[in-house]
């Protein structure tokens, strides 16, 4: 097996998606993002940016270790572990690694008694060439050189920090009388990885990689506290471009051209799973020679993410439904709103205090409606919440009411300001049962976003809500009176205020769509000077400041597809 010469070599310090920053100004150039996001010192961890792996969840902007216990076993592929236990997932032996720091994981197989030969790196001191034993999934092994191919920043950087924690087996070459394994394999790591055991190997390929350690002008300091050039920079995060041809997400994020299209959602928003970023060149596609990692975490994530369905509308449209929506006056009360159809909006909720009409709010699941802390009284009995309604003064067949149990109002809610305008409604439970709602194919959960990020200014969204009349219209998210108004609220709407909320539709849901079409809770109708049209927007309260509060009260089962 050939090697390429010693003349090419490079040097690899810096992890896949890990965000480079340095304390003197950073030279800039056509890829690097703001200083200001240099200054964060995000990593893949950052979980504002990026989705945690299954092994994982998001806490205060974090991603942190789960137990082993949390992962998903049904299904999935077993796993050796280094000290001869059994696992019965990736997920599983992946969480081990999180908590531990060190490698946890040897192979794939069931065979995982002490006299079956364990996964092994090496770096040989006198060629660098990078050479693995990976052991069969049913016994035995084959020793195999590493691929120059797909051998890059993110799996170097694995194979130092291995070989830095004593993890690396090193084997002489001379030990096997200089003869070198006769197979090539191919190794993709995403960086976060303990060991080359945990990345991705395919197979296989002609010439073969090497490692070297050089010094380099320290354009750029890593988080990790390594140095690197500044063309070795953005392949990561705070990007203003991707280098080498990756695909840039709305939030910075860079990611490599095979994750577009793989199946597996990695922007934020979607971007990199939709109709419009679709690739063909895929290296994922090829056939592996070896269990795949990646192709085990995809399983994984599906089966965490269908536990929570939210965000897509059910079909329930019926003739009765057109019938009503056809004979109906068209009113535009809302400014710039049109009407909607009887089950179109189908997380939008009325609640009534009373038996008389006091807000709008959002369903997010289970037994939880989010709404403004304005609307809400003292006495929990006195309000019911009404799903499926079109007509405000009239109910359809859809239409369920709902008594509610208990409210929240968050803590630091300020009814002078109105700054943390947000409330949580928890609803009764139905006689002998877990569930608070019949099912219902006109009612379906909005998603609830965990990170600011997920969506920018110039988004366009939808407001629903009465106003005296039921509708929905679309607006443009944008940055009003930024130094006029406090953080935590944002403002959307038109700048002429031809589009925007009016009286009537406050507590109801500003509702923004990903890329593939899933809607999340933005923003909460908070307050907005007259319903004239006027050169001020209506202020929203922004949910995603609150997605830990209302994770705290709710449970991770309700509040989020992703990072939990």
């Amino acid at each position: 097996a050939p090697w390429i010469p010693r003349s090419k070599f490079l040097s690899y310090f810096s992890p896949s998606l890990q965000l480079s920053t340095q304390s003197s100004t950073p030279k800039s150039d056509e890829f690097l993002g703001p200083v200001k996001c240099f200054e964060k010192k995000l990593t893949r961890e950052s979980c504002d940016l990026v989705f945690c792996p299954p092994w994982q969840r998001c806490i205060n902007g974090r991603c942190t270790c789960k137990p082993p216990y949390l992962c998903p076993a049904e299904g999935m592929t077993p796993v050796c572990a280094r000290d001869n236990k059994q696992l019965r997932s990736f997920c599983q032996a992946m969480a081990a690694s999180c908590q531990s720091k060190k490698p946890f994981m040897s192979h794939f197989g069931t065979t995982c008694t002490a006299d079956q030969p364990k996964f092994r790196s090496s770096i040989d001191q006198g060629t660098e060439l990078v050479r693995l034993f990976v052991p069969g999934t049913g016994g035995g092994g084959e020793e195999v050189l590493v691929c120059q191919e797909l051998w890059d920043m993110a799996a170097a950087n694995v194979a130092l920090v291995a070989s830095s924690t004593g993890t690396v087996s090193y084997i002489s070459l001379k030990s096997f009388d200089d003869q070198l394994p006769g197979k090539c394999v191919s190794v993709r790591c995403q960086g976060y990885e303990n060991s080359l055991a945990e990345c991705v190997i395919y197979d296989k390929c002609d010439l073969c990689a090497y490692l070297c350690v050089s010094d380099n002008e320290c354009d750029f300091k890593c988080v990790n506290g390594k140095c690197v050039s500044l063309s070795q920079t953005c392949d990561g995060m705070c990007c203003k471009n991707c280098r080498n041809g990756a695909f840039r997400c709305s939030t910075g994020v860079c990611l490599r051209r095979e994750a577009v299209g793989d199946g597996q959602i990695d922007c934020l928003d979607g971007e990199d799973e939709s109709k419009e970023h679709t690739s063909t060149d895929n290296s994922d596609t090829q056939t592996l020679a070896y269990t795949s990692p990646k192709n085990e975490t995809k399983v994984t994530r599906v089966h965490l993410e269908s536990k929570l369905s939210c965000g897509v509308a059910q079909t329930t449209r019926t003739n009765h439904d057109v019938e009503e929506y056809q004979g109906r006056a068209r009113h535009r009360r809302m400014l710039g709103g049109q009407p909607t159809t009887p089950t179109q909006i189908q997380w939008q909720v009325a609640l009534e205090m009373n038996s008389q009409f006091q807000c709008g709010g959002a369903y997010i699941g289970g037994c939880w409606v989010v709404t403004a802390a304005h609307c809400i009284g003292p006495h929990p009995s006195a309000f019911k919440a009404k799903f499926s309604l079109w007509k405000r003064i009239r109910v359809q067949p859809s239409t369920d009411l709902v008594p509610v149990k208990d409210i929240h109002v968050h803590p630091e809610y300020n009814p002078i300001t109105r700054e943390n305008d947000i409330a949580l409604v928890k609803l009764e439970k139905l006689p002998f049962s877990e569930e608070c709602l019949m099912e219902n194919p006109a009612v379906t959960p909005v998603c609830v976003p965990w990170t600011t990020q997920l969506f920018h200014p110039n988004h366009t969204c939808t407001i629903s809500g009465w106003g005296q009349t039921s509708g929905s219209t679309m607006t443009v998210l944008n940055l009003f009176r930024k130094k006029s108004i406090r953080a935590l609220p944002l403002c959307a709407g038109n700048l002429d205020g031809s589009v925007d909320a009016c009286q009537g539709d406050n507590g109801g849901p500003l509702v923004c769509e990903d890329e593939l079409g899933v809607s999340y809770l933005w923003g909460i109708v908070s307050w907005r000077q007259g319903c004239v049209p006027s050169r001020s927007p209506g202020i929203y309260t922004q949910v995603a400041h609150y997605f830990e509060w209302i994770r705290l009260h709710t449970g991770w089962p309700t509040v989020t597809r992703f990072n939990s």
